[in-house]
């Protein structure tokens, strides 16, 4: 028997029986779509964290204020007040492989223009932060250094601080008042989006660090110094040198904790990839269920099939056919069975995933590799539930087989 010939005794046979064959492949179907939908989920999160991850800049390592120790009491991260913007022109200076290096000061209050007004983060920066956070103004300017040692009332709004307080007016030039002080507007930032913790990045303005500093907040630390490296590869090396630095200008002993903090992309890189293998492992174990509950369908089909041609069974054995032509015709109409499903599943998941997408705004990624491991996958469940009812149809002596009633 050539292979054309057992494909078509395979599509015969399932023509035979069309509404039996369908609601075998249902179980396939399902399984393989599930497989596509939630591989596309948990490939799509990954991606989107990702590229969110990137958005926070360009090899960049952060360092914020640690803990301090009162009485015998730790004070959590940001309790210690230590961090200096002479400690970001140590590194500077000091340590090799660093690109910029941009001193950083955090608040909140009321921004008010004429009788709108919106509360949002504040934050007090310098020139480098457009290049450590890969952040450029879509209109007007930056600040700037002269900006910084004036302690200029300036400010650059994120888009989103923007829309809120301006309403489609051209902010640039206009005046914003924060906790009652006259700030002017120079700039707006491009639109960053969400970052990995589902906060609006957008929603902030930025002003000189010295004026936040001395006008907003009456202090002389800042709350982080963010670095940028310049190449991935050394990030963990300028990391290292960085804590060696810092612990010598903190006069921290040997035996005691930091005063710092630090963490770069690769952390949340790899905590957000462990999240999103964790999610799409019990997403694809539930997929992978269907799938053989898909497969344990085919194999009773396969059975009952066996059962009622026994007789078309000793027909075929009489006149020549060998047990493996036997066995090779009920694995291919499994084959066919599961390959089938694994089509019209793969379909069903690529709609799926776009459904979600759509619908619920979920970040889904379709790729070639997932559709293909379903249907390889497909593939192997029809070949393995198939293998042993074509083995039990070629073991059937043909005597009795034409006996077969």
């Amino acid at each position: 028997m050539n292979v054309l010939s057992v494909l078509r005794v395979a599509l015969r046979a399932m023509q035979r029986n069309k509404m039996r064959t369908s609601l075998t492949m249902l179980g396939i179907i399902i399984g393989v779509a599930a497989v596509v939908a939630t591989l596309a989920i948990g490939q799509g999160a990954r991606a989107s964290v990702e590229s969110q991850i990137q958005s926070l800049g360009t090899n960049m390592i952060m360092i914020f204020s640690g803990s301090m120790r009162r009485g015998g009491a730790h004070g959590g991260m940001g309790s210690s007040v230590r961090l200096t913007v002479e400690d970001g022109d140590a590194i500077r200076a000091e340590v090799s492989g660093v690109e910029a290096v941009a001193p950083t000061v955090r608040t909140g209050g009321q921004i008010v223009h004429e009788e709108l007004n919106w509360n949002s983060s504040i934050q007090g920066v310098s020139p480098e932060f457009s290049t450590v956070r890969n952040w450029h103004v879509a209109e007007g300017a930056m600040i700037t250094d002269a900006d910084v040692r004036g302690a200029a009332k300036v400010a650059v709004l994120g888009r989103t601080t923007a829309d809120e307080l301006f309403s489609g007016q051209d902010p640039v030039g206009q005046t914003i008042r924060i906790n009652n002080l006259p700030f002017k507007v120079i700039g707006i930032l491009e639109r960053k989006g969400g970052s990995a913790m589902g906060q609006d990045q957008d929603d902030l303005v930025l002003a000189p660090y010295t004026t936040v500093q001395k006008k907003l907040m009456g202090v002389t630390h800042i709350n982080a110094l963010l670095v940028s490296a310049e190449s991935p590869e050394i990030v963990a090396l300028v990391e290292e040198d960085i804590t060696r630095l810092l612990r010598q200008r903190h006069r921290i002993g040997p035996d005691e904790d930091d005063d710092f903090v630090i963490r770069t992309q690769a952390e949340f890189a790899e905590t957000a990839a462990e999240t999103s293998r964790v999610m799409t492992t019990l997403l694809g174990s539930i997929a992978a269920v269907s799938l053989l509950v898909g497969g344990i369908g085919i194999m009773n089909i396969m059975l009952v099939s066996v059962t009622e041609r026994t007789r078309e069974i000793g027909i075929r054995m009489a006149v020549g056919a060998r047990g493996r032509d036997i066995m090779l015709q009920f694995l291919v109409e499994a084959g066919v069975i599961s390959l089938s499903g694994g089509v019209l599943g793969a379909l069903l998941g690529i709609a799926a995933a776009r459904a979600l997408s759509g619908i619920a705004n979920w970040p889904t990624l379709v790729s070639p590799a997932s559709i293909a491991l379903a249907f390889l996958f497909s593939l192997a469940i029809g070949v393995f539930f198939g293998f042993y009812p074509a083995r039990q149809a070629a073991r059937l002596d043909p005597i009795q087989a034409l006996r077969y009633e």
